[in-house]
């Protein structure tokens, strides 16, 4: 939906399960439409679209394309963004490290890529002045990173779909870019990270100003909040560097002082779909960075990082676990929504700062059984109404 200062807000809609695009047609059909529906909010409604690799090729067949156009047109829905982070399946099955895969050292990611922004370029509204966002991995899983002759071949790929999005962007006269979305235990990870990478790129082509327009950041709030970092920091130093922030992903972590009590409820999160990676910080150490939670659980038990109740009391966790926006704290554990509210902050402060914001709670098939008393649709429709409170507190939206 159009918010003020031309921005658009949207959910993702890799919460749904399907792979194949008549499995995420239908999705859309039934969810999406539900959604809007029970909002009941005026104006066009904005599609935050996932399409896997398969599903993009089925896609760009001229036929499915126009139907899809003339479906959009119909239902009065417009898509401003696509998610093309996850290639390949992202529900009912292990996940994990393969999100992925194939990362920006492959021909593989450039191609699925470019094929999005071929799709975006047709799909968004030609009467509506708005830009196209894509959003894609942080470069690569560090463990998969072995060599600089990796780092080098992710530059140049980069480099290949800035190539390609600059032209599509002037040849349809449509503002497009890709997003980079930094997380937990990523090539990039933290905003340092990513400021250096962006240094590096710039390096391999001084001067070419394509970089600037056409590739940034995706900026997820639960990852950089689960990095212990302010979002006000942490965006400014994106925009004095010259980073365009792409789009904002609203979402929320899990944080948590992990006593032995804590940790036991915790054990409802763990799922063997996705990473939930866990960030420590314990009194007067260096922040400390766990696989998964399963891993995080079994360390505080025994061994080197074995947790006292004492410690444990001192100790906070954040956890890669998006939780619903309008979640409210147990006494168990809490949320980072400090740090979203931090983000909407900044966005307040700076009306021409970042058009696109998307809610992203992809977690809903996997959470505990007592988070899930609703259907998704309910709950999306929470998320949508906390959402839009805050940014009418704000004056974001109408």
């Amino acid at each position: 939906m159009k918010l003020k200062h031309g921005r658009h807000l949207a959910y993702c809609t890799n919460i749904h399960r399907g792979e194949t695009w008549d499995e995420i047609f239908a999705a859309l059909k039934s969810h999406a439409l539900g959604v809007r529906d029970q909002l009941g909010e005026t104006g066009s409604f904005a599609i935050g679209l996932r399409l896997s690799e398969i599903a993009a090729r089925v896609l760009a067949d001229p036929k499915r394309l126009l139907e899809f156009q003339r479906w959009l047109e119909a239902e009065d829905c417009y898509v401003f963004t696509i998610n093309g982070f996850p290639y390949g399946r992202f529900h009912g099955t292990r996940v994990k490290e393969q999100v992925y895969s194939p990362d920006w050292t492959t021909q593989a990611r450039v191609d699925y890529t470019n094929l999005l922004f071929d799709l975006l370029s047709e799909l968004m509204p030609s009467g509506m002045e708005m830009e196209g966002s894509v959003s894609t991995v942080p470069c690569s899983f560090k463990e998969f990173i072995q060599g600089q002759h990796q780092v080098a071949a992710m530059r140049r790929n980069l480099w290949s779909t800035i190539e390609h999005v600059a032209a599509l962007s002037e040849k349809t006269g449509k503002w497009l870019h890709l997003g980079l979305e930094p997380e937990p235990l990523c090539y990039l990870e933290t905003t340092d990270e990513t400021v250096e990478f962006f240094h590096l790129l710039r390096e391999d082509r001084r001067g070419d100003e394509r970089l600037s327009r056409h590739l940034g950041v995706n900026y997820d709030a639960c990852h950089l909040a689960i990095e212990f970092e302010s979002a006000a920091v942490g965006l400014e130093r994106l925009r004095s560097e010259g980073v365009l922030l792409s789009k904002i992903h609203l979402s929320s972590a899990l944080k948590a002082a992990p006593t032995r009590r804590v940790r036991a409820a915790l054990g409802a999160f763990v799922d063997p779909v996705y990473f939930h990676q866990v960030v420590e910080r314990r009194s007067l150490s260096p922040l400390r960075r766990i696989k998964d939670l399963d891993a995080a659980l079994s360390e505080a038990e025994s061994g080197p990082h074995a947790l006292s109740e004492e410690e444990a009391l001192a100790t906070e966790w954040r956890i890669h676990f998006h939780v619903p926006l309008h979640c409210a704290p147990t006494g168990l554990w809490g949320t980072t929504t400090d740090h979203l509210q931090e983000v909407m902050t900044v966005l307040e402060e700076n009306p021409g700062f970042c058009r696109h914001l998307e809610m992203e709670t992809y977690t809903w098939e996997v959470m505990p059984p007592e988070m899930k008393n609703r259907d998704v649709v309910t709950q999306l429709v929470g998320e949508y109404r906390w959402t839009l409170g805050e940014l009418r507190r704000r004056g974001m939206a109408d």
